[in-house]
């Protein structure tokens, strides 16, 4: 069965939908915050979806755009899924649950991934020794919840209708020993498993190859099965998280992806690459 679709989407494709009517409308956010006696701020958050909105603001904000009846009773419905939890809600306070709401959605993630594994791909003894060091102070329960989300998260990967996952990653995340020895060599492990799934592709670009077109960073390419549904690009970092849905944005890092795979060992040699780290490691022992 298809997944269904999460209130994280249904919030965007919402105040998308809100968005264009005022356009069409010709309609400012300030004319629109005096008829309905709001501040313009509120309306410009609803529109970038850093607050929620209530099926009353919906009803409230389609009068004033003169919206007909169908149109208004597909939108209040649309707020009313919007509002829905989704099960990533109780780990908010962790992570970007925004993020991982589109990440449930997507039919299809690009992702590279320059210092460490990709989430989807972590190894639980991985993912608590990356805790560890990127969380030092992080108390026992907190890791793990954390480990549960991860847990949690890479089940897409094995659903009936699973996400169709394309990784690169560099040399540079298979050698840097996150948790020691043994717990790299069962990191690889699973990273040979995993890349044999028929939804999964792994690529390794090697040291040998000189610079490349993603080396500004990680991002992650997110598409949606929904024609309506705007592909994006997601980008992390210790500032805060960044979501491009510009269409040239997505455009220009979809192209950065193709190059960077382009460039990579294909999923045959990146596996051989990996067996070939993950005997080195056995060698050097502990």
């Amino acid at each position: 069965m298809p997944r269904a679709t999460s209130p994280t989407l249904s919030r965007r494709r919402l105040v998308g939908e809100l968005r264009r009517l005022r356009e069409a409308a010709g309609l400012t956010i300030e004319e629109v915050g005096a008829r309905l006696e709001c501040s313009a701020s509120k309306i410009s958050r609803i529109e970038t979806g850093r607050v929620g909105v209530t099926p009353r603001d919906v009803r409230d904000m389609l009068s004033a755009y003169g919206a007909d009846e169908r149109i208004a009773g597909e939108l209040v419905q649309l707020a009313r899924e919007a509002r829905r939890k989704g099960w990533w809600d109780e780990f908010g306070d962790l992570v970007p649950s925004r993020y991982v709401g589109f990440e449930a959605d997507a039919g299809s993630v690009r992702t590279y991934q320059g210092l460490m594994i990709p989430g989807l791909l972590q190894h639980e003894g991985y993912t608590r020794a990356l805790i560890a060091d990127v969380l030092p102070g992080a108390p026992p329960d907190e890791v793990d919840r954390r480990v549960r989300l991860r847990t949690a998260r890479q089940a897409l990967l094995a659903e009936e209708d699973p996400l169709a996952l394309h990784v690169v990653i560099d040399e540079a995340a298979l050698r840097r020993r996150v948790g020691g020895t043994a717990v790299m060599r069962e990191q690889l492990t699973r990273l040979n498993e995993v890349g044999k799934l028929d939804n999964v592709t792994l690529q390794v670009t090697p040291f040998t190859r000189g610079g490349h077109s993603a080396m500004d960073g990680p991002f992650v390419v997110l598409n949606f099965p929904e024609k309506f549904d705007a592909d994006l690009v997601y980008l992390e970092s210790v500032r805060g998280d960044v979501y491009l849905e510009e269409p040239s944005d997505v455009a220009r890092y979809t192209d950065m992806f193709a190059r960077l795979a382009a460039s990579s060992l294909d999923p045959a040699a990146s596996a051989v690459l990996i067996e070939q780290v993950a005997r080195e490691l056995l060698a050097d022992g502990e």
